[in-house]
């Protein structure tokens, strides 16, 4: 069952709905990947949402549940280093654990990038 207080509780900017609809039509191969994994309570049972609006960000994955976002960062963020730090530190402030994985392993190792969030701190209070 999804934390609705958790999940509520997040700053939401509504001026971005659109864009994130268009983000999760778009089927980046990594992000639809990592989904695959995810969605559907796949992933411990966890409950996730795919280009969730926290604030003014648009956020790859999050989990109400563990207060956890996990970002998959592709060639796009190779030069956007200092955006990705405020947003991380933007959302940090908030409580949320900020995981980031790179689309090349996603692409090339997704069972170890699996293994990985799945021994992950954030997650180990959910078993």
């Amino acid at each position: 069952m999804r934390n609705t207080a958790n999940y509520l509780s997040l700053p939401f900017n509504p001026k971005l709905r659109e864009r994130a609809k268009a983000l999760r039509k778009a089927g980046n191969l990594s992000e639809v990947l990592v989904w695959q994994q995810l969605h559907k309570r796949k992933f411990k049972s966890l409950d996730f949402d795919r280009q969730k609006i926290i604030g003014n960000y648009i956020v790859d994955f999050f989990c109400a549940n563990c207060r956890v976002v996990i970002e998959v960062d592709g060639s796009s963020h190779d030069e956007n280093h200092e955006y990705d730090r405020e947003r991380d530190v933007y959302l940090e402030g908030l409580g949320l654990t900020v995981i980031h994985v790179l689309a090349v392993d996603v692409l090339n190792r997704l069972e170890e990038v699996m293994l990985m969030l799945r021994d992950h701190p954030a997650f180990r209070e959910s078993l």
